[in-house]
């Protein structure tokens, strides 16, 4: 089938990061996610979600669909779509590989897996993304981060301190959990995310950390906009749409800068710095003054909205994929 330019796409792509795909989904095409009866990294479908324009599809059902792009979040999913589609993607059908992640290893001397081709565009999530890899011949560009506006649900009503962390255990000192023994010191913290019941007794805190949960959206958003302050502690990932999130929620900051939170948090919506004891001092200063916690909240919201929101991430998003699928580059 042809479809005229300007018309809805038929985009392949799996359900990685959960969050990202929620915004990404809610544009006006239609999304084909792939389904297997394992679910597993390359089968999860919509996960129950509520996704209207998102298709689940099994792989059986890919070799003869009409699809106008694939976009591809890890490496591997460029030889499983020749697998389950018969399509080569840059050769046979249009492709755009998303890159969630900053690199490993020996960061400056990181080429990203896509580098030595020129066929797929690398659209990076952050500037900071961008800067930190070496795309060699690979076109790149940045698409950032869109979610889903929450609402202003933000009360700052409980003295603590809100984080989402996921893996906090595994991943350490790469997310900052080693942080949170010193600002346990000034309020009790609030944990959200995947295994964070792992951080149960895991320091001694007792009361001061208090473990919540892998919940879903409505959950976590409705419990983290309760607490006073939302504190972002990575050092080395990319910029996390839970920060995003509590922007939008109306949630004063308090962040290490690392990664893109320097450009993402501006001084009126909260604090950002590599110093931990000028940290410490802004989470205690936004504990004990609700006012301040409040003024900032409303400063962070009204930034997220306009840098962050949904609409302006799905036209970015609509101009990337015009150009891919009418043959130009990123």
């Amino acid at each position: 089938m042809t479809r005229a330019e300007g018309d809805p796409l038929r985009i392949l792509t799996w359900h990685v990061h959960g969050s990202w795909t929620g915004s990404f989904v809610r544009g006006r095409h239609e999304y084909l996610l792939p389904l297997l009866p394992e679910g597993g990294a390359w089968g999860r479908g919509r996960c129950g979600r509520d996704w209207p324009g998102a298709r689940e599809v099994g792989p059986d059902e890919l070799r003869d669909a009409d699809l106008d792009v694939v976009v591809l979040q890890r490496p591997d999913e460029i030889e499983l779509t020749e697998r389950w589609t018969g399509r080569r993607p840059g050769r046979d059908v249009p492709a755009v590989f998303v890159e969630h992640n900053t690199p490993t290893g020996d960061v400056p001397r990181t080429r990203h897996p896509l580098a030595e081709q020129d066929a797929i565009p690398v659209a990076h999530v952050t500037h900071f993304n961008h800067l930190m890899w070496d795309t060699g011949h690979a076109p790149s560009t940045v698409v950032e981060h869109g979610v889903v506006d929450p609402g202003e649900l933000y009360t700052g009503e409980e003295a603590a301190i809100g984080l989402v962390m996921n893996e906090p255990v595994r991943r350490g000192r790469a997310v900052g959990t080693d942080l949170l023994p010193v600002f346990a010191d000034v309020a009790p913290l609030h944990v959200w995310g995947i295994g964070v019941d792992r951080l149960d007794g895991h320091f001694g805190l007792g009361e001061r950390l208090r473990p919540r949960g892998d919940l879903g959206q409505h959950a976590l958003h409705a419990g983290l906009a309760r607490c006073r302050v939302y504190l972002h502690t990575p050092r080395w990932t990319s910029l996390g749409l839970s920060l995003i999130e509590a922007m939008h929620l109306g949630m004063p900051v308090v962040a290490v800068a690392s990664t893109e939170a320097s450009r993402a948090v501006p001084p009126e919506a909260g604090v950002v710095s590599a110093d931990v004891n000028e940290l410490v001092r802004a989470v205690r200063d936004l504990i004990e003054d609700p006012e301040l916690a409040h003024r900032m909240g409303k400063q962070a919201r009204e930034h997220a909205l306009a840098s962050y929101g949904l609409d302006g991430f799905l036209r970015n998003w609509d101009v990337l994929l015009g150009r891919v699928t009418s043959g130009g580059s990123a």
